[in-house]
């Protein structure tokens, strides 16, 4: 089924980033992605996004919705008829909004999960917590703005972090059929990043030793997005055998 263009306003969006050894990502990784490097290392993370006036491009904004939204990301390149790709690949999304849970995968992009947050923002400190239902999610992440990234951050300058994720603009997520992944692109009126000195973070995921060894993940930076019209486009889907094709 076709997904519409959709369309509104980026109201805050929190980009939490992960320096993790490049073999254990590519263990969890599937085909046909492999983790895309900054100086020797591999990057994940989580983006907490708050979305407004969300609908259908042809619907009017007094229409669109509201909602908080969590993907877990890994920034990947891959392979396509022969040609490089970069983007992110998305195991897992969250989200406030039972219609993004219900319609995900067909009117939204990709399949979601219903999760509670809570947020608090007070001038430029931000404070965002979310649980999902099913118990596998919790993230927590309490920071407020601040003129640069953190010295040991694997990027030497907010401009560099913020072009390296608006490249990763592409994501693709799992699709009903094993092997499939659905693709959308987010298109934004612009692109304005700023840094988060983070106090507090938290994620199941991220501090599952099953999945990422001791010393293998180490938070790196946050990135903060806000007030930005967007719309989200689909892309063909991509199969691992074509793609390695």
């Amino acid at each position: 089924m076709h997904i519409p263009i959709i369309r509104g306003v980026i109201e805050r969006r929190i980009l939490v980033n992960y320096r993790v050894d490049p073999e254990v990502l590519a263990r969890i990784l599937p085909s046909p992605f492999r983790p895309k490097q900054v100086r020797g290392v591999g990057l994940a993370g989580i983006c907490l996004i708050r979305l407004s006036g969300i609908r259908p491009r042809f619907l009017p904004a007094v229409l669109g919705l509201r909602s908080e939204n969590a993907a877990h990301r890994m920034a990947v390149e891959w392979l396509d008829d022969g040609e490089q790709r970069e983007g992110v690949y998305i195991p897992r999304r969250d989200t406030s909004s039972r219609l993004n849970w219900l319609a995900g995968g067909r009117l939204f992009p990709g399949l979601q999960h219903h999760a509670r947050f809570q947020v608090q923002e007070e001038l430029d400190r931000y404070q965002v917590q979310l649980d999902s239902d099913d118990g596998r999610t919790h993230v927590l992440v309490r920071g407020r703005v601040a003129p640069r990234l953190p010295a040991n951050s694997v990027f030497r300058s907010l401009n560099e972090a913020s072009e390296f994720f608006r490249r990763g603009s592409l994501g693709y997520s799992d699709a009903a059929v094993h092997g499939e992944y659905d693709g959308m692109e987010l298109r934004t009126s612009d692109w304005h990043c700023q840094a988060l000195d983070v106090e507090r973070v938290e994620s199941s995921f991220f501090e599952d030793a099953a999945r990422f060894p001791p010393g293998s993940c180490q938070f790196d930076c946050a990135l903060l997005m806000r007030g930005i019209e967007h719309e989200w486009c689909e892309r063909p889907m991509l199969c691992c055998e074509a793609a390695a094709g």
